[in-house]
């Protein structure tokens, strides 16, 4: 974070110095809202949440060398008091973006957001100095905790956007007004809570709404291949560039292909010229991921080569999401755990089937070990009942269903679509499914692990690796 005294951060956020001998003391660290991450010079942003309350860390932020808190209430220690803290610190970054003038990247979508920031971030650090949201910190707390830790040298802000209802992303534009907004797609997550993918598209579209005019520099990204997507350029002042594999998209890819191991190849055509991709990533749906960094990379000046080598190069940056692992005994571990829905799952078993065919070929096998996929409402059983059947349309050796009532409707699903015998079996939990793959995988095996984060099915892939000498980024 740029240097602030805390004497101004008590005027941008409305609070008041408390127990705070020299108000010209200034931040130099992060501001932080975990007290093992304080540093010299932090600010400790404390939240009370459901479970803990970080006002009960005060004094061992402090004592860890925060410069100060930012509390609701005062806690003993040298503090700034707001009446919100989480308010506070997106005024806080507000105001620090501001003085920066940094160009701001925000990108949403239903599926694939984490993944294409990561390709973002990575394709423009070989352009400039960028900061990007780290996982998929992407709410009201995290997303202000990112854009705090730009400095004077950042050129580059990449920010993910999540969404759980309309508003949510106007008022994350409003914390950290974005000059290029990316819009990857409109799917089903969260459809129960949202109600449909047209309020869906309607919130996600919030993004593209908060850009400035085109003669102000404003860019709007859209995928061209998603009917919900595309006709969000009527909502915008900016400059539209479309990506995608239509004809008429600025930023296309054609020749798409698989690798024997499953990775994507495609040429790159942007307006300036066009270059030959290969992804590190498993799985085409990256295709679409990556040409969405590529427009962005585009926009902000680089060049078609400089970006086909920087898509060539880059890597996995966030934990469970497409992470492959190979054991030292030839078993393939596949841990996609950190989310699901629909399309990110049809998403995953497409790649484990890609994977699959080079397994065949040494006799392996492919194990689809899925969870159930949260907050899909009354669409639930459909969604679930179509993930089991595509399993068996792809091939997929082997499916495990883990847990209850929805990991039920993909076994049936898959039964129902000709999978019998031992080709689908349901089991209770993730030790359950970890006891069997534990007496059944061979080498050569390939195993995808799959399920909504609050299921905690990455505890399988973690359980098939620890005993095992695995071999990283196969």
């Amino acid at each position: 974070m740029i240097a602030l005294s805390l004497a101004e951060i008590a005027d941008i956020t409305g609070g008041r110095p408390h127990d705070i001998p020299d108000p010209s003391v200034r931040i130099t660290g992060p501001v932080v809202i975990d007290s093992r991450q304080v540093e010299p010079g932090s600010l400790f942003a404390a939240f009370a949440g459901e479970q803990v309350d970080g006002h009960d860390y005060a004094e061992r932020a402090v004592a860890a060398g925060a410069a100060a808190v930012l509390a609701a209430r005062p806690v003993g220690v040298p503090a700034v008091v707001v009446p919100d803290v989480e308010k506070a610190l997106g005024a806080l970054a507000r105001e620090v973006v501001g003085r920066l003038g940094t160009d701001v990247v925000a990108l949403t979508g239903s599926a694939g957001k984490t993944s294409t920031k990561d390709l973002i971030a990575q394709v423009l650090q070989t352009h400039a100095p960028t900061v990007w949201t780290p996982g998929s910190l992407n709410n009201e707390i995290g997303l202000p905790l990112t854009a705090l830790k730009a400095t004077e040298e950042t050129r580059h802000l990449v920010l993910e956007m999540g969404a759980r209802g309309i508003g949510h992303i106007n008022y994350l534009t409003g914390l950290t007004p974005p000059r290029i907004g990316l819009v990857l797609n409109v799917g089903t997550a969260h459809i129960g809570e949202f109600g449909g993918r047209e309020q869906i598209a309607q919130a996600k579209g919030e993004l593209v709404e908060a850009l400035p005019a085109a003669a102000d520099g404003g860019i709007a990204v859209l995928n061209a291949d998603d009917p919900l997507v595309r006709p969000m350029s009527a909502r915008t002042k900016a400059r539209t560039v479309l990506f995608g594999e239509a004809e008429d998209a600025d930023v296309r890819a054609t020749g798409v292909r698989m690798t024997p191991g499953g990775q994507p190849s495609f040429t790159l055509h942007t307006p300036t010229g066009c270059g030959e991709v290969t992804l590190r990533l498993y799985g085409e749906h990256h295709v679409s991921n990556a040409l969405a960094a590529a427009a962005v990379a585009h926009v902000l000046g680089m060049s078609t080569e400089e970006i086909a080598t920087a898509l060539s190069g880059a890597g996995t940056l966030s934990r469970w999401r497409m992470e492959v692992t190979e054991r030292a005994d030839g078993v393939t571990i596949v841990n996609d755990a950190y989310n699901a829905n629909p399309e990110s799952m049809r998403a995953a078993l497409r790649a484990l089937a890609a994977m699959g065919g080079a397994a065949r070929a040494d006799g392996g096998r492919t194990w689809a070990v899925l969870g159930p996929m949260a907050e899909l409402g009354d669409a639930s059983l459909a969604e679930h009942d179509a993930v089991g059947r595509l399993a068996v349309r792809l091939n997929v050796s082997k499916l495990v269903a883990v847990g209850g009532r929805e990991a039920s409707w993909l076994q049936l699903g898959a039964y129902n679509e000709g999978s019998w015998g031992e080709e689908s079996v349901l089991v209770s939990d993730a030790q359950a499914a970890v006891d069997l793959l534990r007496s059944e995988l061979r080498p050569g095996d390939v195993v995808l692990v799959k399920a909504s984060r609050s299921i905690g099915l990455e505890r399988v892939a973690l359980a098939l690796l620890e005993r095992e000498g695995e071999v990283a980024g196969r």
